[in-house]
């Protein structure tokens, strides 16, 4: 259907789409979330959740991050990941002038509400190339289990 509003610019669905990108384009807004588990386009960090037999996978990418400074609680099943991002370029350098900036900076936090298997007691964090990467061992109970047939 998005392609048919497309091919008649002039329909009302046209005119909608074409005014919701000039609107995108002078807010800097790329669309808005598509899901109720989506976050907005530009959100940091982007991650992937998977899962699985026996782990849930977070991969969180955040590059240009110091591992030391990245915080990864998580409480009530609840992930939350928080950090700073540097802008990169000095603010306070009266020889810099900056003419455009496109690299978020400042402070983020992320939360993630993980499954009710999971075992708080098993988590490892490791930060490398960008990617902080969370790993959270699923109760044995939860874990599929092998049945011999006799």
């Amino acid at each position: 259907m998005y392609e048919a509003m497309l091919n008649y610019p002039n329909s009302l669905f046209g005119q909608f789409e074409r005014l919701r990108r000039e609107l995108d384009d002078l807010f800097g807004v790329s669309g808005l979330p598509s899901s109720i588990r989506s976050v907005a386009p530009g959100t940091l960090p982007a991650v992937n959740v998977g899962r699985t037999p026996t782990n849930v996978e977070i991969y969180a990418f955040a590059p240009g991050l110091d591992a030391s400074k990245i915080e990864v609680t998580l409480d009530r099943g609840v992930l939350r990941i928080a950090g700073e991002r540097p802008s990169g370029i000095p603010d306070d350098d009266p020889k810099v002038n900056v003419y455009t900036r496109e690299r978020g900076a400042g402070s983020f936090a992320r939360a993630i509400s993980l499954p009710d298997d999971v075992d708080p007691e098993h988590l490892k964090a490791s930060y490398r190339d960008g990617v902080l990467q969370v790993s959270i061992t699923r109760r044995e109970s939860a874990q599929p289990k092998r049945i011999t047939v006799q």
